[in-house]
């Protein structure tokens, strides 16, 4: 996915280990229950633990306090949000119409990694065929940024999907991919299995491709003609229980949650609402990464 405010494109397949996964989930939303303004413990942090952002009231607030020691918005330059101390931006080349010179002088300015095309075999995303992804990757190698692969929707461990292919090409040119981005949503919302289909599609992947992963988006949404969603209970019960097994997994470097704003549409996955007040899922958040 990607955005701000987002839309959404109801886009859902059906993933490892039965998870249902889903890389366009957009317009991030109604307040999840039982958010409080009451002073809390500081945030636990991790080199690890990030977030998805765009713009609203309080981003700066919000991001300091939920504890991430990095982020990212889709884009190749976060203007109009200044890093709150301790954490860093991380770029996105997001599609074709990216590959521009000034994209690639910007990101060589914004830290050490570079993120590659978002949801590339999704039609509602960059929509790159693996050949024409393969054509433009060159340009990205050449900022000599650490470079992440393109983070596809679904089936990321899939022999002969869009990864695979794209992974076998690169190999074939001798092209630089420094580790897999993936995305996983999950429609399970039962805590103990949902963890475990993540666990099981992330040892996949790394079984097949051997790099250090990067999970750039996750959550519980369950995608299809109606999004449901599960409660604030159930997904503050997952970001604690999943970002334990992501800390103990050392092959993921780095995980991202959907998302750090909470506004109309989200369910109970926002981390904040407006004027950086934390949700629900928000505070399991702050509480993660130990």
């Amino acid at each position: 996915m990607r955005w701000g405010p987002r839309l959404l494109a109801g886009v859902a397949a059906v993933g490892c280990a039965g998870a249902i996964t889903a890389g366009a989930y957009a317009a991030v939303g109604p307040h999840a229950a039982g958010a409080s303004t009451q002073t809390r413990a500081a945030a636990v942090t991790s080199a690890k633990k990030g977030v998805g952002v765009w713009a609203f009231k309080g981003l700066h607030r919000a991001l300091s306090e939920s504890g991430a020691s990095w982020y990212f918005n889709w884009q190749a330059g976060h203007p109009g949000v200044t890093n709150p101390r301790g954490v860093q931006f991380v770029p996105m080349i997001w599609g074709a119409a990216s590959v521009t010179r000034a994209n690639l002088r910007q990101v060589r300015h914004e830290g050490h990694y570079l993120l590659g095309f978002n949801e590339p075999d999704s039609a509602s995303q960059s929509n790159l065929t693996v050949t024409r992804a393969l054509h433009l990757w060159p340009r990205l190698m050449s900022t000599g940024l650490t470079l992440g692969s393109p983070a596809v929707a679904t089936g990321a461990a899939t022999p002969g999907g869009w990864l695979d292919r794209f992974m076998a090409g690169a190999a074939a040119r001798h092209y630089r991919v420094n580790f897999i981005a993936v995305h996983w949503y999950g429609g399970d919302f039962t805590t103990g299995a949902a963890v475990r289909q993540l666990e099981s599609y992330l040892r996949a992947i790394h079984a097949r491709y051997h790099k250090p992963i990067w999970l750039t988006e996750f959550a519980l949404i369950r995608f299809g003609t109606t999004t449901v969603f599960p409660s604030a209970s159930q997904q503050a019960a997952f970001v604690a229980r999943a970002t334990a097994m992501l800390q103990r997994l050392k092959f993921v470097q780095r995980y991202a949650w959907f998302a750090l704003p909470a506004t109309a549409g989200d369910g109970t996955a926002g981390l904040f609402r407006p004027g950086a007040i934390a949700t629900t899922a928000g505070r399991a958040f702050e509480s993660a990464g130990a």
